[in-house]
């Protein structure tokens, strides 16, 4: 029967190393983003630890209580007793995308439109909540057409998009966080690249997160009190009991207007991981656990969608290294206990007080890490002859990062910006340019990487139709859009001055179409 046939131990030394290294992963992506939008945009922290964080964790247990579920099937189904559940939590790339990108820029732009803090950070929760359920709805649509989207678009195009998220965003922002500490940071970073980089085996067997975040915490509690860490020491806040239930609520509906200018951002990011589910899908099976594709993608979409009716504002997705955890020992006993701490956490209040013990310089390195290991997957699971469009599909994540430090458009005085626009003396003021490179960046690096693959691969008539289907998305804003929030638009309704700037760029894309065109022509063979 398949009750006896089921696996008896259902928590074992193997499962508490994913334990801990699943729900720290989750706590440093909530104190990224609280950070962010407290520490960085001012937002009320209330709003973030009450309304967000119980919603968003709600979608982690869900997600984790099905997969653990859908492990025990599997076992009970095969027999085997070394069967081990399917990772999920926080999407780190898209969750740092959220707070920097959309949620932080929102809120400045409703205070600067004369909105109290508490009333811009209401129309921030619902922005998040509407930007969540858009995300779900996409992933639990094209779940249905995993294999489609998979062929439609390069794997350079992808992966590349997403390392360059990673790279620039989940990367290099975070490791100025580490900097900024840089006793503890540093430290922890180190004790991150030895056990999960150089694979060196630490103390124990402890797992590389679990020791990196204990120095981090015994440099940082150790030394500050001391006033060896300067100002980059503050004394932990008083024990508060936020209490947050998620109970669903139509405010997502409110906020589905405001989602249309952030559609280049939020879409793609849906898209990445319902491509992402495929990949770690298939990954797990690899490792010898079979689950279904679409199983794995509806339950991801399900848990995003849930989450946002209920508040969320990141969407949860199957974490890359299942059978990393699998060789650990895990089974199905880490991903159950993962999702009732971070979802009861979330409702009692105790995930905001470790979020708030914890210093960003403490869980920074976790992000570095998981920035190098996307990163090096981009290259690493893309044959070697399409690097350099993996690599080609970075600047545009670059141009983002550029304007998120030199003054984000969101934020800035827009007089600013328009005084950039205006300096036309010498071509289009740089700054203006990288502006615009870097607004609907995730699209245009698709773009970029599946034209070059195109061409790499002799289909060059292929790269002119990609290349031409870039003018007609520059046109309306969705790449390359004018408007410095990156907002979409129909280009005869922009004002002059904006409509100057917007047809270069288009024209530019059909001018390089023409080319690839003259090109196809000619019988021209590899170098």
């Amino acid at each position: 029967m398949a009750a006896d046939t089921a696996p008896r131990r259902r928590f074992g030394g193997g499962d508490l190393n994913g334990l801990l290294g699943l729900v720290v992963d989750n706590l440093s992506l909530l104190a990224f983003m609280a950070t962010a939008l407290v520490g960085i945009f001012g937002m009320p922290a209330d709003i973030v630890f009450r309304r967000m964080f119980p919603g968003t964790a709600l979608g982690v247990l869900l997600g984790n209580l099905a997969y653990t579920w859908m492990a025990r099937r599997l076992a009970a189904r095969t027999g085997r007793e070394d069967v081990t559940a399917m990772p999920l939590g926080i999407d780190a790339p898209t969750s740092i995308g959220m707070a920097l990108l959309v949620l932080g820029p929102a809120f400045v732009g409703y205070r600067q439109a004369g909105l109290d803090d508490l009333a811009a950070g209401e129309a921030t929760w619902r922005l998040g909540m509407a930007s969540l359920v858009v995300m779900g709805l996409l992933k639990f649509v094209l779940s249905f057409f995993g294999a489609w989207v998979q062929r439609s678009v390069p794997r350079a195009g992808l992966l590349g998009s997403i390392a360059g998220i990673a790279l620039v965003l989940m990367g290099f922002l975070p490791l100025v966080e580490i900097m900024r500490v840089p006793v503890v940071g540093f430290a922890g970073l180190g004790v991150v690249l030895y056990g999960l980089v150089a694979k060196r085996r630490l103390p124990f067997g402890m797992p590389g997160v679990l020791g990196a975040f204990l120095v981090g915490v015994a440099l940082y509690y150790g030394l500050g009190p001391l006033g060896l860490l300067g100002t980059g020491y503050h004394a932990p806040a008083a024990w508060q009991w936020r209490l947050g239930f998620p109970w669903p609520t139509l405010g997502f509906v409110q906020g589905l207007p405001a989602t249309v200018p952030y559609l280049p951002l939020i879409l793609p990011f849906g898209l990445l991981m319902v491509v992402g589910g495929i990949n770690v899908t298939e990954s797990a099976r690899a490792a010898g656990d079979d689950y279904r594709t679409r199983d794995i993608l509806l339950v991801e979409a399900l848990a995003t969608l849930v989450a946002g009716i209920c508040g969320g504002v990141a969407q949860t997705t199957p974490y890359i290294g299942q059978p990393a955890y699998k060789a650990m020992g895990a089974r199905t006993g880490y991903t159950l206990a993962t999702g009732l701490i971070i979802g009861l956490g979330g409702v009692f209040g105790y995930l905001s007080n470790l979020v708030e013990l914890l210093p960003v310089a403490v869980l920074a390195p976790i992000l570095v890490f998981v920035s190098i290991g996307i990163t090096t997957q981009a290259f690493e699971a893309t044959p070697l002859r399409y690097a350099g469009a993996v690599v080609f599909s970075f600047f545009p994540a670059i141009a983002r990062m550029l304007a998120i430090k030199l003054g984000d458009p969101s934020i800035v005085d827009p007089a600013h910006f328009a005084a950039l626009y205006a300096d036309t003396s010498h071509g289009i003021a740089p700054l203006a340019v990288i502006v615009i490179l870097g607004n609907g960046f995730i699209i245009t690096s698709m773009v970029w990487a599946s034209f070059v693959v195109a061409m790499i691969d002799g289909h060059v008539r292929k790269a002119a139709g990609i290349v031409a289907l870039g003018a007609v998305l520059t046109a309306f804003g969705l790449i390359h859009s004018v408007e410095p929030i990156g907002s979409v638009y129909l280009p005869w309704q922009l004002a002059p001055a904006a409509q100057a700037l917007v047809w270069p760029f288009v024209a530019a894309y059909g001018a390089l179409a023409v080319v690839l065109l003259l090109l196809s022509l000619s019988r021209s063979r590899t170098a």
